[in-house]
């Protein structure tokens, strides 16, 4: 009962901020804070919940964070993005990609300076069964008959629009066709979603972050995985909305830094602060073939060509595979 009546506000919180595609919403406030002196709100993709998890609490124990208090709201990136410029509250936001952020800026709701600027970087995955029993190495075996593979909605999540330019880049357009309509059973809301519905049982192959698998094996999930020769660089904006206030770049400062960049590699992200980088770099070897999404000319014109809801060839794509393309 207990559990319940704690819920009832934040239920409430999040249906009066319209928060649209938020899956998790929580407060953290700091011990000994007195009530705290500044509330910030921080809007997330799924993924790096549990980062968040730590890097708050330490940040608490800062001058500058001593006495904040927060409320987290955590889901698909591009839920949060339109779930923020519709209204949700939000001081401190980091989502999966650039456009996700972009949105924000052309809202006027996050200032233009804030573009280009990255709190871990990843790299896409297979995460596979312990032992790989279906000897998934490169993006070839994904598509060998029998073989069942998860990735996330592309119109909900991040991580699979970051999954599929790994595909196109890797394999081509043809190649994802395949891929999609034969292979993909099944297309989660959001990154965190796959990640749980392939340690339920489901799917041979998970397309998913390097960050991913680390979280899973952390947690104590049976699962290896592996990083194809040929994939992209994922990386993660994160930004102080215009209204902000000074506690909250304070707290984008304190997730820059060094203590805070060891809680992202810790669970498997590639860190962003140099030295923490080089401290880990056994950990983040960089594969043979890695690309950028510069390879396409840049996220504009990969949403134009291939997200587009009405034109996109990725988006006629999952029409074909019977997948809503609806945002």
């Amino acid at each position: 009962m207990r559990r319940i009546v704690l819920a009832l506000p934040v239920l409430v919180a999040l249906v009066a901020t319209g928060c649209g595609g938020a899956s998790d919403s929580k407060e953290a406030t700091a011990a000994g804070s007195g009530g705290g002196k500044q509330q910030l709100s921080l809007v997330a993709y799924s993924t790096p919940e549990v980062v968040y998890d730590e890097v708050i609490p330490k940040f608490q124990q800062t001058e500058p964070g001593s006495g904040a208090t927060f409320k987290t709201s955590y889901g698909a990136s591009g839920d949060q993005s339109r779930a923020v410029e519709a209204g949700q509250k939000a001081d401190v936001v980091t989502f999966s990609l650039e456009p996700d952020l972009d949105r924000l800026v052309k809202a006027g709701l996050v200032d233009k300076s804030a573009e280009d600027r990255w709190v871990s970087t990843s790299v896409v995955s297979f995460i596979v069964r312990k032992g790989n029993p279906k000897h998934i190495k490169t993006w070839d075996d994904l598509v060998k008959p029998g073989v069942q593979v998860v990735t996330p909605n592309p119109f909900s999540s991040g991580a699979a629009k970051w999954n599929l330019m790994a595909a196109v880049g890797a394999k081509g357009l043809p190649y994802v066709r395949t891929l999609l309509t034969q292979h993909v059973k099944v297309q989660p809301k959001s990154g965190r979603e796959a990640l749980q519905t392939f340690t339920s049982g489901t799917g041979d192959v998970l397309i998913s972050y390097e960050n991913e698998a680390v979280t899973a094996q952390k947690k104590g999930q049976s699962v290896d995985y592996v990083i194809p020769g040929q994939t992209i660089k994922i990386e993660n904006p994160i930004a102080v909305t215009a209204k902000a206030p000074e506690t909250a770049k304070a707290f984008v400062d304190y997730a820059l830094s060094k203590p805070a960049q060891e809680v992202f590699a810790s669970w498997g992200y590639r860190p962003v602060n140099k030295e923490v980088l080089a401290a880990n770099a056994s950990k983040f070897p960089t594969p043979s073939g890695l690309f950028t999404i510069d390879k396409f000319g840049g996220w504009s014109k990969v949403n134009d060509q291939y997200f587009d809801p009405e034109n996109g060839a990725i988006a006629k794509i999952e029409d074909d595979a019977g997948v809503s393309t609806a945002k």
